[in-house]
């Protein structure tokens, strides 16, 4: 494991340790988190930890025709139940991604120096918020790094059923239109797999980023 210095460096994503950690250390500067999203790599740890930087062997992918609508979410979607607006409340989408319980779960890793870290990527445009209303209140949504051609998507949080979904399918479908490649989603998991994401080689996925 390569531990980082004040210099902005970070090793190559195959030195990864067979659980995914690829270093350890630095800071969550903007120019430090740009350039491991550019690089394949992003943070990953509990509140309290050292910082932990990640490249794992497989990575979570949606390709847009992939993307899995069921038809009860298409009616949802059809009958406008939710509104969907972009980088309206960047802020609050962060704080509710925190605080949402979760199944399984004791606690977040989202600390406020991560919070710091991605506000100040979203004043610069880098990481972006979608926001799902229903009634003027902030019900769902999800945050992510945008790339230009891959958004990195970070955590989703739901308050009603099907919120989350109503924002991840929103933004598929804007990306897609967008002519973007991907919509990168870290690591496995089955809601995401029943969204139509499936799981790529890091070789792979490094070929789509560059």
């Amino acid at each position: 494991m390569y531990f980082l210095t004040k210099d902005l460096y970070f090793p190559p994503v195959h030195d990864a340790n067979y659980e995914g950690i690829l270093s350890i250390g630095g800071d969550l500067s903007v120019e430090r988190v740009l350039l491991a999203y550019k690089s394949g790599i992003f943070p990953w740890f509990n509140p309290g930890e050292p910082i932990l930087w990640w490249a794992p062997s497989s990575r979570m992918v949606l390709f847009f025709e992939d993307l899995i609508i069921s038809k009860s979410m298409r009616n949802i979607l059809n009958r406008n139940v939710f509104k969907v607006t972009f980088n309206q409340e960047f802020k609050a989408v962060i704080s509710n991604c925190r605080s949402i319980k979760r199944e399984g779960q004791n606690g977040t890793w989202i600390s406020d120096e991560m919070i710091e870290a991605y506000c100040n990527l979203h004043k610069l445009g880098i990481a972006k918020s979608v926001e799902v209303w229903q009634n003027e209140e902030l019900v769902g949504g999800l945050y992510g790094v945008d790339l230009g051609n891959v958004f990195c998507g970070e955590s989703m949080f739901s308050k009603v059923n099907n919120a989350s979904k109503v924002a991840f399918i929103t933004l598929a479908n804007q990306l897609k239109n967008d002519n973007y490649k991907v919509l990168d989603c870290q690591v496995y998991n089955e809601h995401l797999e029943s969204l139509g994401c499936i799981e790529i080689d890091r070789e792979d996925f490094m070929k789509i980023l560059n």
